[in-house]
């Protein structure tokens, strides 16, 4: 009977090479319905985990695969020993559970696969121990439990280290960093994990690490998202260069594979041919050529061409991924795999484009954002996610990996948005936010993070194209749709510039309101984005208040704090600019000069067009002071210049049918489903990427020329010639 058995699995490894993945089921499942043959029951249990493996990776049949596995558990029960057997029934029925939602029935399957694996010393159980404790891990984050989460890491990485593993000890060390990222309840805590990941790694062999490539990227991202938080954007550069060197030398190697593969399937089809007019002297240089093309492959991916794929499946989702297209953490039986090499990969563009926007990179940014949201949509194609898709259309197997690509998606418009208005492209804004509000809209429980990110980002177009009272209340709608206290810090500090802009008693008073509680608390938040923002917001309002002695100390504080840690130079600019209005308050001239010179520079490199206005409004003051009259007049033909081309910008913004639905005093509304089984924010939060604390600017530019005035509160000129 063994071998009818051993013909239909090799009948099945045949049509699933063809692609026939139905016929290859038919195939398995024959011998597992087959009631004229009987089979022992070792080999129903290995053919049904062999369809259940079939089915999870070729398609979202995830109950069928689970019925098998469960009914092979029941068979496992009264079969002795066949521990390897057991262990991948048990991984692979866990993983189905994660699919379909049911994280008790995972848990409760993966203590009795713990139970079963410590019960023996042997290397291969503790490496399946490894496994269940890394999904358990997973389970648990998913439903918030981040202590319990950490326990079994730990448990994890202990049994690596005894097992003299470093390179597993690295998976779980970086796994362990991973969970204190997201829950960040003690700094001290999330350095410990920091600095033994740099440990871990630096305790592997060189040549070992070359072979690491999954666990690089894994851990050089998790670094970033780390100094991202702390604010430490110098350090940060470096690890996002190193990454990116990487991803690039790779897709250059997967160039060179597959410009090889196809050579080698040229070589095949030529030895396949049955021609017997094709002289032996030829084809022995074929035979050669090709022995000589699938080492090549073999060097430089690693892997025999000849091997059998492993047992277990892709760790997430359901699309089946070849080697070339995974980023391993770790060796079968683990295999853990962190999110997809094109999810990662679109995440190192994410950095990029994250660290290159504050220096005014944005031709680099652009690339990027296309090439990131390009990649990206692809990637939900393959998911069955196309435009016209809701989240209830989705298969719940591919919720989780949608939901992934939904969140970068949502990252890379977000950056584009920033851009945009930074360059005063106003339009161009406009479409990348109707874009996050499309998808928000579809996908409202996947994307619920994105909530407040959305009104955030109507408040600053709002505020760019001069509704100000508009910008204030999506800014504060934008506090109350998000429980991070950073993003309510940020959105009140922009919603007080908003009133500040305003210009009236009423409003200057609503802007202290907001700007008090911050800035009474702003040493509590982790890194100085928050602290910059109120700085610059507080010393601005003091300035309208005619407190010039201490708004020039808080701007100073701030501005110096901005340049060192920050380097974001539209923020930078913008606290020149009200330094140098200060300075001209205060009739130091000299140095009014040199500060407004060099916020037009900042302001010119970053095609940020409110800036420069407000910029050469005060050098047109300063020139008016020194009764420079050459100067001023050229200065004032310049500005009007500037003022005009903004003009026709915000016109053609307002001018657009979309205006008045993004400036609206109505907040984004969707339709939730109660019985959507994803728990909200689950891959925003696993990935790491739902707040990457990306540096602003506070938005304070001047949007018209009336606004303009606004802010200086009066001609400059005027009050220069005042006793202050």
């Amino acid at each position: 009977m063994e071998g009818v058995a051993e013909g239909l699995w090799e009948l099945a490894d045949l049509s699933e090479k063809r692609g026939e993945i139905s016929k290859a089921v038919k195939c398995l499942e024959a011998i597992c319905q087959s009631s004229s043959v009987s089979f022992l029951p070792i080999v129903i249990v290995k053919t049904r985990l062999r369809i259940a493996t079939l089915l999870l990776k070729h398609s979202h049949n995830v109950n069928h695969a689970k019925a098998h596995l469960e009914r092979s558990q029941l068979l496992l029960k009264s079969i002795p020993s066949c521990f390897d057997l057991k262990f991948r029934c048990y991984s692979l029925l866990s993983q189905c559970y994660h699919l379909v939602g049911a994280i008790p029935s995972q848990k409760q399957i993966l203590t009795k696969a713990l139970t079963l694996s410590t019960a023996s010393s042997d290397f291969a159980a503790k490496l399946w121990s490894c496994n269940f404790n890394s999904q358990l891990a997973n389970a648990l984050i998913i439903q918030g439990d981040y202590q319990a989460s950490l326990s079994a890491l730990e448990h994890a990485y202990v049994s690596a280290s005894e097992m003299h593993y470093p390179e597993l000890q690295m998976f779980f060390a970086t796994s362990i960093l991973h969970v204190h990222l997201m829950q960040w309840d003690d700094v001290n805590l999330v350095d410990q994990a920091v600095n033994r990941c740099n440990v871990v790694w630096d305790s592997i062999e060189p040549d070992k690490r070359l072979h690491c490539h999954g666990l690089l990227f894994y851990n050089e991202l998790l670094h970033i998202f780390y100094l991202l938080r702390i604010c430490d954007y110098k350090n940060a550069t470096q690890h996002v260069d190193k990454l990116d060197a990487a991803m690039k030398a790779d897709l250059q190697k997967m160039k060179q594979i597959q410009a090889l593969k196809r050579e080698l399937d040229v070589i095949n089809q030529d030895l396949s041919c049955s021609d017997p007019g094709i002289p032996y002297r030829d084809r022995l240089a074929l035979n050669a050529k090709q022995a000589q093309v699938e080492e090549q492959l073999s060097n430089l991916t690693g892997h025999s061409l000849t091997g059998k794929d492993a047992l277990e499946p892709a760790y997430f989702g359901n699309v089946r991924r070849e080697w070339g297209d995974k980023l391993e953490l770790a060796q079968p039986p683990i295999e853990g795999e962190w999110l997809p090499k094109s999810a990662v990969y679109a995440l190192v563009d994410l950095m990029v484009v994250v660290f290159s926007r504050p220096k005014g990179l944005f031709k680099e940014c652009v690339k990027r954002i296309q090439s990131g949201v390009q990649n990206i949509e692809g990637e939900l194609a393959r998911l069955g996610v196309n435009d016209s898709m809701r989240e209830v259309d989705i298969q719940h197997s591919a919720i989780w990996m949608a939901g992934v690509y939904l969140m970068l998606l949502m990252q890379f418009l977000e950056n584009k948005v920033a851009v945009e208005l930074t360059r005063s492209e106003f339009v161009e804004a406009q479409k990348a936010l109707l874009q996050m509000k499309s998808w928000y809209v579809r996908f409202p429980t996947i994307l619920q993070a994105c909530g407040s990110i959305i009104e955030m980002l109507r408040g600053q177009y709002s505020h760019s194209v001069g509704c100000y009272s508009e910008a204030a209340f999506h800014f504060i709608e934008a506090s109350k749709l998000t429980e991070s206290k950073s993003l309510q810090a940020m959105c009140h500090v922009y919603a007080a510039v908003a009133y500040i802009c305003i210009g009236d008693a009423e409003s200057s008073s609503q802007a202290l309101d907001l700007i008090g509680p911050v800035y009474s608390m702003v040493d509590s938040f982790v890194g100085v984005r928050e602290k910059t923002a109120v700085l610059f917001a507080y010393g601005f309002l003091l300035m309208k208040q005619q407190n010039l002695q201490e708004a020039r100390l808080r701007l100073a504080n701030g501005l110096q704090t901005t340049h060192v840690t920050l380097g974001n130079l539209q923020l930078v600019a913008q606290y020149l600019t009200v330094l140098g209005n200060l300075a001209l308050s205060l009739h130091d001239t000299g140095q009014a000069r040199e500060i407004l010179r060099s916020s037009l520079t900042l302001a010119k490199k970053l095609y940020d067009i409110p800036t420069q206005i407000w910029v050469l409004s005060n050098m047109t003051a300063l020139y008016q002071q020194l009764d420079e009259k050459g100067n001023e007049i050229e200065n004032s033909e310049y500005q009007r210049k500037k003022e005009i081309d903004l003009e026709k910008r915000i016109a053609d913004a307002h001018g657009s049918i979309h205006h008045t639905e993004l400036v609206e005093r109505v907040k984004v509304e969707v339709y939730k489903l109660n019985d959507f089984d994803m728990k909200p924010g689950t891959a925003e939060a696993f990935m790491g990427v739902n707040n990457l604390d990306i540096p602003e600017s506070v938005g304070l530019s001047p949007s018209t020329r009336r606004s303009s005035a606004r802010l200086m509160d009066i001609d400059i000129g005027t009050r220069g010639k005042r006793k202050v």
